[in-house]
């Protein structure tokens, strides 16, 4: 497996608005470098707070970067030309934390999932029906939801028609941040259990954000941990739980019961 996404010395700051001084601001992520292989699931732990979802957002040009560099497949996304700004939202698209706030409440769920086609390509309406229905499939859902609102589902619904958004446009890599905290917990294992399926079947790399240990332990292939904007350990996900290295990350694991795959 190649490399798909490169993330070397990145720093990110948000500036204090409030302050008058220029160099007054946050470090949220610090000098961090990841390498995640096309294929795999890579996790991404630590407390609130750390830069994890900053990172992320980062990846997703959703806030600016201080300094660094990140690559897609062997291009900088810092110096796309026109035609790649156009394509890298294609294959790199996000799921967040709260399926209800993600999803816009005013639309019906066949608007929501094409919209990003509508935006994003030039297909025609037949295809379009087809990739949602395809989608859908995919993510336990069918074409009766269509003509109904967020409202009108479950959280894990919900949560399943964000995915469903994000997997219309066939991206190489889906960011996943915190995507099972807001669910109860048989409705997690569910979801987790769906990513696991749609990188068997799509070969879909996945970064995924969470402070959970036990979906971590269960879903990951590699695993980083964050401590105050920093990566401070990083290794396969058996080295990480069973031979942790760093004080934090033995303090990070003893804090939760650890399940048992």
């Amino acid at each position: 497996m190649g490399n798909l996404l490169e993330i070397k010395n990145l720093t990110v700051e948000y500036k204090n608005t409030e302050s008058n001084n220029k160099k007054s601001g946050v470090i949220a992520v610090n000098d961090v470098s990841i390498t995640i292989k096309e294929g795999e699931i890579y996790a991404l732990a630590g407390e609130s707070g750390c830069g994890k979802s900053t990172l992320s957002k980062a990846v997703t040009k959703l806030v600016p970067i201080k300094s660094g560099d990140i690559l897609f497949d062997g291009t900088s996304i810092i110096n796309h030309n026109k035609e790649q700004k156009k394509e890298y939202p294609k294959q790199v698209q996000m799921v967040f934390q709260n399926p209800y706030s993600s999803l816009n409440p005013k639309m019906k769920i066949g608007n929501i999932l094409t919209e990003p086609l509508d935006i994003n390509t030039e297909y025609s309406k037949n295809r379009k029906i087809a990739i949602i229905k395809e989608v859908l499939e995919e993510v336990g859902l069918n074409e009766t939801i269509l003509d109904l609102y967020p409202h009108e589902f479950s959280g894990g619904q919900r949560q399943r028609i964000a995915i469903a958004r994000a997997l219309v446009l066939n991206p190489r890599l889906l960011i996943a941040d915190e995507p099972v905290s807001a669910l109860d917990a048989s409705i997690q294992a569910q979801i987790i259990n769906l990513f696991k399926e749609l990188r068997k079947q799509r070969n879909l790399t996945i970064l995924f954000i969470s402070h959970d240990l036990n979906v971590i332990r269960y879903l990951a292939d590699r695993v980083g941990i964050m401590y105050f904007g920093k990566l401070i350990e990083e290794n396969d996900a058996l080295s990480i739980f069973n031979f942790p290295k760093k004080d934090y990350t033995k303090l990070l694991l003893s804090s939760a019961p650890i399940l048992k795959k």
